[in-house]
């Protein structure tokens, strides 16, 4: 089985013979990690999280250009209408999900559980956007502007519990866990999105409390939409996970570069 990080919160799993996408993104001008439209165009299995631009603005086009199948929860499934009306939910081509739901691609597992988006926070807000950093990056404010207008999370991010070839595997939607959802323990890898909140230690710390994964895998900490984002400095969270929990290794990984487990 392999994993590999493709920018922002984009993950390619290939596993039992299988390839499937997770969160699709095609990095904005000024994006630390350039990527384009082809790097996901052959991927037919494709399942989003939540309805963010940077999770599902992309995916208009890969469902134009390709053959794909697109597994969603409700609100995205209803944004995506509105740019590809021939391919509404009656198609085919995009599937609504719910958490508690279970698909089987091939021989990969996949359960939908209930997630939660982190909270963005004051602080945050006005470090990322810096009268200089909005200087830097002007061109992008219109189209940033307008899709999160468009966009919406809607209080439905997601995660999922796959298991294949003997490993489980628990990628979540957004820094954040529901109260109400009853996450597996002690998962063989955990994706972790790394990004939007002022103390990204102490909520990722929160996360690896309850649920105790044997290795974790960060993304989500680039800077791939200036100036909405920035780059993440994961230097302090490798050193409180080695004092605190040094028997779980965290990876950031470099985009395009598979990891074996």
């Amino acid at each position: 089985m392999q994993i590999t990080w493709m920018g922002t919160a984009s993950i390619l799993l290939e596993a039992s013979g299988e390839r499937i996408l997770f969160d699709p993104f095609v990095q904005i001008k000024g994006g630390e990690n350039p990527n384009g439209l082809e790097d996901f165009l052959a991927e037919e299995t494709i399942f989003i999280t939540h309805g963010h631009f940077d999770h599902l603005s992309t995916v208009p086009w890969l469902l134009e250009e390709g053959d794909s199948t697109v597994f969603c929860s409700a609100r995205p499934a209803r944004t995506l209408e509105k740019f590809v009306e021939e391919f509404s939910p009656e198609s085919g081509r995009i599937l609504e999900m719910r958490p508690g739901d279970e698909f089987s691609i091939g021989g990969v597992s996949v359960k939908v559980l209930r997630g939660k988006h982190i909270k963005f926070d004051k602080r945050l807000i006005f470090k990322t956007l810096s009268p200089i950093r909005l200087l830097k990056y002007w061109y992008n404010l219109p189209s940033l502007f307008l899709m999160n207008k468009t966009f919406k999370e809607a209080n439905e991010t997601l995660a999922f519990d796959i298991r294949a070839e003997g490993k489980e595997i628990l990628l979540l939607g957004s820094l954040a866990l529901s109260e109400e959802e009853d996450y597996p323990k002690r998962a063989d890898l955990l994706i972790l999105p790394y990004q939007g909140n002022s103390d990204l230690e102490k909520e990722a710390l929160k996360i690896i409390k309850r649920l105790e994964p044997k290795r974790i895998l960060l993304s989500h900490f680039d800077n791939a939409f200036p100036p909405l984002s920035r780059s993440v400095d994961t230097r302090e969270l490798k050193q409180m996970m080695d004092e605190d929990y040094p028997d779980i290794p965290v990876a950031k990984p470099k985009a395009g570069k598979a990891v074996h487990i």
